[in-house]
């Protein structure tokens, strides 16, 4: 076996284990709300994730893997006779994977819900400043992708407080909410449609050779809003009201509509998040198998069907196995979740991360949700944030990107030593 095929090889392997630990960590954090707010199941959260994040992954999964494998590091020092020769820029690649993969298996085994973005920047990052040179990284870049870690929570957090503030005007402060639930939940309804729409007919269909015009795809978004809409309206209109229900929990029939509709808010989450964060895990894969096929680093390759499968199939994996740790984590100790403001807050993040994926940054799910989550919260009072969950979920995403940086270093010596001998 010749060492280009040992290279595909373990990027195969390295990045299926690189997926599993995206599953376990991200997607529990992208469908902790729903479970948190008791709107679904472990079992149905996990159903709907295995559906919709490898949709995600595999329609509109590209956009953002070009920009993690091209966009942070110099490809220019990789080249036979320059600083760098292309093998390098693969133990560095399978470095960082393995570095990203081992660190979200020790945040997932104990419930700590990190950013896989910040793992697997910061593991390239670290192999690329100690393994070849400082100025192979391209800082500017790496800046532009910090700032939207900053950026994606406080607008998930501007978005979700206005939604759930738009929730309580039309809805839950009005004489009769139960009422006016099934009346402006199709329109809910129709803005999930129309954003997962939009974004998969621009950038996931031409991954399988459709192109569609600016105003064809609007037509068509608009149409599958207005799908989406009716179908959860026809649904809506079969609860019934109970009025014993609300003797406890004034809201409990209204709440019985948002747990509907989280359904398809679940769903537009596991979507948005399965486009945008399948990057971290097959943009290292994409760049090996680059080089290994080639033999030199390209401008511009095509990203094999296969790599993005090897995504969406392990996220699925990791998810069914270790993602009820950060589930109950993230959607049970920020904030009391209801349907209500779980709804609120996947609308929110969801709309985010689509957005991102989108244009191509690659932001954190991890940073975007909890933003989500913290604006809800602070539509009603500061009191109902549970500051001490939220000042150590801060500190994990301090800790994650050393933690990357660290151990890839390490294992790219290792690669290093072990191919080069």
């Amino acid at each position: 076996m010749d060492q280009m095929t040992i290279y595909i090889i373990l990027a195969g392997v390295f990045g299926l284990f690189m997926a599993w630990g995206i599953g376990a960590n991200d997607v529990a954090n992208a469908m902790a709300t729903s479970v948190g707010s008791r709107a679904l199941t472990v079992k149905k959260a996990i159903i709907i994730a295995a559906i919709f994040e490898f949709a995600g992954a595999y329609l509109a999964g590209g956009q953002v893997t070009k920009t993690i494998r091209k966009g942070i590091i110099d490809s220019d020092v990789f080249c036979v006779g320059c600083q760098a020769s292309p093998d390098i820029l693969v133990y560095g690649m399978l470095a960082a994977l393995l570095a990203a993969a081992t660190w979200l298996l020790i945040a997932s085994r104990n419930g700590w819900p990190v950013s896989t973005t910040h793992t697997i920047v910061g593991a390239v990052v670290g192999f690329a400043a100690v393994g070849v040179d400082v100025d192979a990284v391209q800082w500017g870049k790496v800046g532009t992708i910090v700032l939207s870690w900053v950026a994606s929570p406080l607008f998930a957090g501007i978005l979700s407080y206005m939604i759930f503030t738009s929730v309580q005007k039309l809805i839950l402060n009005t004489e009769r909410p139960f009422e006016n639930a099934k009346r402006y939940g199709p329109l809910y309804l129709f803005a999930v449609g129309f954003l997962i729409a939009m974004v998969t007919i621009k950038k996931g269909l031409k991954h399988v050779g459709l192109d569609i015009g600016n105003g064809e795809a609007f037509l068509v978004a608009v149409s599958l809003g207005l799908g989406i809409a009716f179908i959860g309206g026809l649904m809506i209109r079969r609860i019934k009201m109970d009025p014993k229900a609300d003797r406890k929990f004034h809201y409990t029939n209204v709440e019985k509509v948002f747990g509907l509709m989280m359904i398809f808010t679940a769903s537009a989450m596991a979507f948005a998040h399965g486009s945008n964060d399948v990057a971290n895990a097959v943009g290292p894969v994409a760049a090996i198998v680059s080089v290994a096929t080639t033999g030199e680093v390209l401008q511009q390759s095509v990203l094999p069907p296969w790599v993005l499968l090897l995504g969406g199939a392990g996220i699925v994996l990791g998810l069914a196995t270790f993602g009820y740790r950060v589930m109950r984590t993230v959607g049970r100790q920020i904030t009391e979740l209801t349907p209500s403001r779980g709804f609120a807050a996947e609308i929110a993040a969801a709309g985010t991360v689509v957005m991102a994926s989108y244009t191509g940054m690659p932001i954190s799910t991890t940073h975007t949700l909890v933003g989500a989550v913290l604006g809800v919260g602070f539509a009603r009072g500061i009191a109902a944030l549970n500051l001490r969950v939220v000042g150590s979920i801060f500190m994990s995403w301090a800790i994650t990107l050393p933690a990357g940086a660290g151990l890839s270093i390490m294992f790219f010596f290792m690669f290093k030593g072990i191919f080069l001998t």
